[in-house]
């Protein structure tokens, strides 16, 4: 009897000492995201292709290439203005959205005029951008691929994920804020 509470003890002891699960291992691989990447790219230059196709089948209008990876021409030009928004700027323009095949996805009344802070508030990247070039009384079609309209996530309505788009944006007003004269 009096070794009892040793050997109780013993073998609760060696009860404790399971064997440990094994911790997780953490592997880095950039594969993931390197193959992300290489469909991104893949993606941007199928449309980018079907862009350059659109922008040499129409000899009507003159693009221009934006630095920010869009393509725009005017369909109305100021040439007496000179001013284009800047950061903080209030704007009021309005905007219609299509298809590269020129099917209506939302009409510029659908949407209704915008008034817009300029980089103070959110738009889609393309359309974020593309308001900037324009001078008061411009307007401008636009073809942003994916990645500068909804990219993969698309609005979650009329625009599905991956959808290129292209807009007529114009300009109506310009309150120009007092840090942009500076």
């Amino acid at each position: 009897m009096r070794f009892l509470p040793a050997i109780l003890l013993i073998v609760m002891l060696m009860g404790c000492g399971g064997p440990e699960p094994r911790k997780p291992e953490e592997v880095k691989s950039g594969s993931f995201y390197k193959e992300s990447i290489e469909r991104t790219k893949k993606l941007l230059a199928a449309e980018e292709e079907i862009i350059q196709g659109i922008i040499s089948k129409d000899t009507v209008h003159e693009y221009l290439s934006s630095p920010d990876g869009f393509w725009y021409y005017y369909e109305s030009k100021n040439d007496t203005a000179t001013y284009q928004p800047k950061t903080g700027d209030q704007i009021l323009f309005s905007y219609n959205l299509m298809s590269l095949g020129n099917d209506t996805i939302y009409t510029a009344q659908e949407i209704g005029p915008i008034s817009h802070l300029i980089d103070k508030q959110q738009l889609f990247p393309g359309l974020q951008n593309a308001v900037k070039l324009l001078k008061i009384n411009e307007k401008a079609t636009f073809l942003f691929p994916s990645p500068l309209a909804y990219g993969y996530q698309g609005d979650n309505k009329a625009i599905g994920p991956k959808t290129p788009l292209k807009s007529s944006v114009e300009l109506h007003t310009i309150i120009i804020d007092n840090d942009s004269l500076n």
